[in-house]
């Protein structure tokens, strides 16, 4: 957590992720207390701080039925020094009903290109996609890039505390994330009472990782509930046995959706 990210200017944030470059700069994006993603680096390892650029101001649609979350970044680094940021941010969607998943590229150590959208669904879809976890293959780089997104959603962004079903999705792109794979439903639906309430809402652990190794597979660390067991909460976090594949074969085409209706969720392993 960055309380504050660079004393000279007063400036303060959550959810910092670092991230080194090949030339060994440190990269931190963060979600900053007036509502946009920025990042500061330091080219010492750390003994002092350059000042905050922006990455891009958001635009967040809040979760329904009281979820915790935010539009907390999620940074990634490939073998060029490109930084890859993303978040859940509803600019694509008129009257910001709902989030997609917005994916920014650094062009250099300080300036940022406009965040573009992860084609999940269709930007007239009801889905509301929250905290997204990015990975990405750092032997890859440019064009070439293997990238893996794993998020949150809820099928219909308009639910309330009992009709509001939390689940979990992945895709993928090899090459920077210039088009998608289909997205895939790792697991759920989650009924919102499997999540311990809490004085900032219902918490589920809304912070997501995801891995990609080099030349492999994605491996995502999750966190899924189930039904509670009387007054005790089932809620672990689960890795997928194997990974999942970072595919890029099939570009997934704007009216794509991800099926509201439960599937099989991966095999998994409990943590």
């Amino acid at each position: 957590m960055i309380n504050q990210s660079a004393k000279h200017e007063g400036a303060s944030g959550l959810g910092g992720q670092p991230v080194v470059r090949p030339n060994g700069t440190v990269i931190v994006p963060y979600l900053s207390s007036s509502d946009q993603i920025r990042s500061f680096r330091s080219i010492d390892g750390g003994a002092s701080w350059r000042a905050t650029v922006l990455v891009s101001a958001v635009s967040h649609h809040n979760a329904a039925g009281g979820l915790r979350e935010e539009a907390l970044p999620s940074a990634e680094i490939d073998a060029a020094g490109t930084v890859y940021v993303t978040w859940s941010d509803c600019r694509f969607r008129s009257g910001c009903p709902a989030n997609d998943v917005v994916l920014a590229k650094s062009t250099s150590e300080t300036t940022w290109a406009a965040p573009t959208r992860v084609p999940i669904d269709a930007t007239t879809s009801t889905v509301d996609h929250l905290v997204p976890g990015i990975g990405v293959d750092r032997s890859t780089s440019g064009g070439s890039a293997r990238v893996a997104v794993t998020y949150y959603f809820y099928s219909n962004a308009n639910c309330t505390a009992s009709t509001c079903r939390l689940n979990v999705g992945y895709i993928s792109s090899t090459n920077g994330g210039t088009s998608w794979s289909v997205a895939t439903q790792l697991a759920g639906p989650m009924t919102l009472s499997w999540l311990p309430n809490t004085s900032q809402g219902r918490m589920f652990g809304d912070y997501i990782s995801t891995s990609v190794r080099a030349g492999g597979n994605a491996y995502p660390i999750i966190a899924v509930a189930h039904a509670p067991s009387g007054s005790t909460f089932d809620l672990a976090m689960y890795a997928t046995t194997g990974g999942l594949a970072v595919t890029g074969a099939t570009a997934a085409p704007a009216q794509a959706e991800v099926p509201a209706a439960p599937r099989t969720a991966l095999p998994t392993t409990r943590h």
